[in-house]
């Protein structure tokens, strides 16, 4: 295929009272309610229930092994193809193609949080361990629907915005499922119930707020995009549903690896948050090694770190609302990388709580902005209904692997080089991505991107 160079669209200036009214639109407060829906199952599985096993007396080894179960985050996109080919039977034909499946994931769900409530971590850790495998997978499945419709639902200009109501929340629903549910469980023990009563009730509570997301999905309105994908299953009738599945999945990666640049593009995702997850994947031991308690650290982050996560994400949703595509990722990723910066400065000062705090703040700040403007990014590049949610999925499962493998030898270059040196090179990370954003750019890989 040729490449056209052509001027990418600038988005018409809005005006301050425009970009805060994109967040009281219909469409970004169910977005932003789904956020909550989705952030709040990730911890019952996680953090939460590891409290709840340590306090049952079940050891450390055990403990450790727990982390797999987070195993259907990570390859949530294998089934993604079921979601985008397949209807759930009088769901679907009740409220929709999306929509029906935002029902079906969020009962699924409910009913495994109900069942891990009454599992016993301290006598049956194996069934504790299905429970929770079973809310992770229902929470990715949720997940992957959400993403779709997040995309579909959103004009070009209102994902931004979407994506920081998005986040907001997510975290609001973390907070919920981690210190709400300790709370509760610490309640419920005042109350009079016993330690494992206590924690069932505990979790009971948290099934019954899963029931925000049903009722979020029931307000909301089937996107638009979805009537082209409901005549293709119509035509497919016949077909039979493993057929169904494969076409989806051939058809959406087929669709994508056809696009021009589409290896460059694919490249681009890997990269674009690399440099600031190679420094993040260091910044606790950092912190640690500094001289700093890991009371100071969590208080930090959990409150001072959230509060400019928030306030990253609407900054965030402000830049991609009011500048080009192109522009708001060079925001991004030069924001991302300079922030590491404020590490290595922290490296030189020392043990200073507020030094810790600028660095907090920076590193939260810079990242949400990032984050909220790449999702932006990734949304455009989902630009068939057939497939957005298999395309979403192996997009954010890419852009996964920077966190998860090419930051994985952090800790090595720390212990050699040293931490003021290490952040100092973890900027240099950024450049391979500047690299690939400045050759997209020339050749027009964001022209048009918006016109979906």
């Amino acid at each position: 295929m040729t490449t056209t160079r052509t001027s990418e669209t600038l988005p018409p200036r809005a005006s301050f009272a425009d970009t805060l009214a994109v967040y009281l639109k219909p469409r970004v407060l169910i977005v932003m309610f789904l956020g909550f829906s989705s952030g709040l199952p990730l911890a019952l599985s996680g953090s939460t229930l590891l409290v709840w096993m340590r306090e049952s007396g079940v050891d450390l080894g055990t403990i450790g092994l727990f982390a797999l179960v987070g195993t259907p985050y990570t390859l949530k996109f294998i089934w993604a193809p079921v979601v985008d080919a397949l209807d759930v039977p009088v769901l679907s034909r009740l409220f929709g193609r999306r929509r029906g499946w935002l029902v079906f994931s969020q009962l699924l769900l409910i009913a495994a949080i109900v069942a891990l409530a009454f599992t016993d971590p301290a006598r049956a850790p194996l069934m504790v361990a299905l429970g929770a495998f079973l809310v992770a997978a229902a929470s990715a499945t949720q997940d992957i629907v959400i993403d779709a419709f997040r995309v579909e639902s959103l004009d070009d200009n209102e994902q931004a915005a979407g994506m920081a109501s998005y986040v907001a929340a997510y975290r609001i629903g973390m907070l919920v499922s981690t210190a709400g549910a300790l709370f509760l469980v610490t309640g419920f023990e005042d109350f009079g119930l016993v330690k494992s009563a206590a924690w069932t009730a505990g979790y009971l509570a948290m099934a019954a707020m899963a029931g925000i997301g049903i009722v979020t999905a029931l307000l909301a309105t089937e996107p638009e995009k979805s009537v082209l994908a409901a005549a293709e299953h119509v035509a497919q009738a016949q077909v039979s549903p493993l057929m169904r599945v494969g076409r989806a999945a051939a058809g959406a990666f087929g669709e994508f690896l056809s696009r021009d640049m589409a290896v460059i593009v694919l490249a681009f995702v890997v990269l674009f948050k690399f440099c600031d997850a190679f420094a993040g994947a260091m910044t606790a031991p950092f912190v640690i090694d500094l001289g700093f308690s890991r009371n100071d650290y969590a208080a930090i982050v959990k409150g001072v770190g959230l509060a400019a996560t928030l306030l990253g994400g609407f900054a965030g949703g402000a830049v991609a609302r009011g500048m080009s595509m192109t522009m708001s990722l060079w925001v991004g990723a030069i924001l991302q990388g300079i922030s590491n910066l404020v590490f290595a400065w922290l490296a030189f000062v020392g043990v200073d709580y507020w030094a810790l705090t600028a660095a907090i703040i920076a590193e939260n700040f810079t990242s949400a902005i990032g984050t909220v403007i790449f999702v932006a990014y990734l949304s455009a590049l989902c630009r068939s209904p057939l497939h957005t949610a298999t395309q979403y999925a192996l997009l954010t499962a890419l852009a996964a692997v920077g966190r998860t493998y090419l930051s994985s030898g952090a800790g090595f270059i720390a212990e050699s080089v040293g931490w003021p040196v290490f952040f100092m090179l973890s900027t240099v990370t950024a450049v391979p991505s500047l690299a690939l954003l400045a050759w997209l750019q020339a050749r027009g890989h964001f022209a048009g991107l918006g016109k979906r």
